[in-house]
């Protein structure tokens, strides 16, 4: 069941429509949160860098390009790690970065290989939440530090939420911020820390909407080709994730790990 899953957010994420909602960080707050963790992680030229499940490659390239450090990029999706090379070698940055395809929780890197691990709003997608915790650690050298950034929830989430396009929208299976940081001590982390940023969610939910209205109108008026996407059930969601994050059942943070030296 949980190949299955990953193959299943594989595919939506290499998705046309996914770009088309999402943008290109596919994350909330897109690369102004992506530099705000890469100045908390301490980044800089000569570091190495894993970015654990990282699309396209917008993370990767941009913090090869902002900190100088060499970026590492893995995704399940071999779609996305082929587009996401194509960019690198298109960039500026490109000799600092490359991409492999491969899984979250097995990724089949030599331990210690890595002065820092990012992951940014997919832990909360991974079947096995433990295991991709264990293996951050295991990938880290003495000292590195890890940092997620993801959704965080108060409370039981609405049905609308729960549906596997919410799933694969880093909703429905978000976890309360402690939960995080259980299960990442109970990997072996230590100095845990958070930062709030529930404003970056509240955004990109508005973005969406906004998309999505955008794009049924395109259809209805035949200037776009059919897209594959239950219309009514994404602007259910989408309603649904806004009215959640006033209510604050539904947040975004970061939360960054070391392992100790």
């Amino acid at each position: 069941m949980s190949e299955d899953l990953k193959a299943c957010c594989a595919t939506i994420y290499e998705s046309d429509i996914a770009r088309l909602l999402l943008g290109d960080s596919f994350h909330p707050g897109g690369v102004r949160l992506t530099r705000r963790l890469g100045e908390i992680l301490g980044l800089r030229p000569g570091a190495r860098v894993l970015d654990v499940a990282s699309g396209t490659g917008e993370s990767a390239i941009f913090l090869a390009r902002t900190f100088g450090c060499e970026v590492t990029g893995i995704d399940f999706g071999g779609e996305n790690v082929s587009r996401a090379q194509t960019r690198a070698e298109a960039s500026d940055s490109g000799r600092l970065v490359r991409f492999v395809q491969g899984d979250a929780e097995s990724t089949g890197f030599p331990a210690e290989s890595f002065d820092a691990v990012i992951c940014e709003c997919a832990f909360c997608t991974f079947p096995n939440k433990a295991a991709a915790a264990q293996e951050f650690f295991r990938l880290l050298k003495s000292g590195g530090r890890l940092g997620l950034s993801d959704l965080t929830r108060a409370a039981v989430l609405p049905g609308a939420l729960q549906s596997l396009l919410a799933w694969v929208a880093c909703i429905a299976d978000a976890r309360p911020l402690g939960e995080y940081i259980e299960i990442l001590q109970a990997a072996g982390f230590s100095d845990v820390t958070t930062e709030e940023h529930d404003e970056a969610l509240g955004e990109m939910v508005r973005d969406v909407q906004g998309r999505l209205m955008g794009a049924e109108v395109a259809m209805k008026l035949s200037k776009a080709e059919s897209i594959p996407v239950d219309f009514g059930e994404a602007r259910e969601m989408a309603r649904a994730a806004a009215s959640a994050v006033r209510a604050g059942q539904l947040g975004y943070a970061i939360v960054t790990a070391r392992r100790a030296a």
